[in-house]
């Protein structure tokens, strides 16, 4: 899941990040309304944690622009404010869910993985190919019933490809999908996590390579 956190105050908005990197999820960082739209026009977010009160442009106008442009990103909307009609209003710009600071991290993460299934093909708690189980809820892997402990790099590469049901996944997928913006997309990242995947879940090998195309479990 990638998500992006637009957030002005901007030690909130790294904790935020580097929480929901703990997650397992991919994570972006804007500071203000006008730089989260450059991301949301590049990228293709599964959520979107907004600040209302962002600088340069509003957060209502952001939520505005995503339903106009139909991005299929989903808004969990955060604000200071604890009145229901200003949270009734936020809700009625097109935000999915509303979250009134000071709020609780697990709470924040729980609406954002909520939001996360939304936006995409619900995914089974278990995700089963090829003598693999990866256990969402609990992040856990197991292969032939072993439990095999992968970096969160790792986690996030295999839960694509299991997702994909044996279709090919490109490696710019995979780094669109479990790497932030901060990536070079020149860069073998992804094969060298492959190859890593490889080696933790043991013989014989699960990942196949595509030549030209990708990665993919049969």
């Amino acid at each position: 899941m990638r998500v992006l956190v637009a957030e002005d105050e901007k030690m909130l908005a790294d904790s935020i990040a580097e929480g929901l990197r703990g997650e397992a999820l991919a994570v972006d960082v804007a500071y203000d309304g006008e730089a989260a739209l450059e991301r949301l026009a590049v990228h293709d977010y599964d959520v979107l944690v907004l600040d209302r009160d962002l600088p340069q442009v509003h957060g209502d106008e952001v939520c505005r622009t995503v339903v106009e442009k139909e991005w299929l990103v989903r808004v969990l909307m955060l604000t200071a404010a604890r009145d229901v009609r200003d949270r009734v209003r936020g809700l009625s710009l097109g935000a999915d869910d509303y979250l009134p600071k000071p709020f609780a991290f697990e709470e924040l993460v729980a609406r954002v993985h909520a939001l996360g299934r939304r936006a995409r093909r619900a995914d089974p708690p278990l995700l089963e190919r090829a003598g693999v189980r990866l256990d969402w809820a609990h992040r856990q892997v197991f292969r032939d019933g072993v439990y095999v402990p992968l970096a969160r790099k790792e986690f996030g590469v295999l839960a694509e490809l299991l997702r994909a049901r044996g279709a090919v996944v490109s490696a710019e997928d995979l780094l669109e999908k479990v790497w932030d913006e901060h990536i070079d997309p020149f860069t073998n990242t992804v094969r060298t996590t492959v190859m890593k995947l490889r080696k933790k879940l043991g013989e014989p090998q699960v990942i196949e390579t595509v030549p030209g195309s990708g990665y993919r479990v049969p």
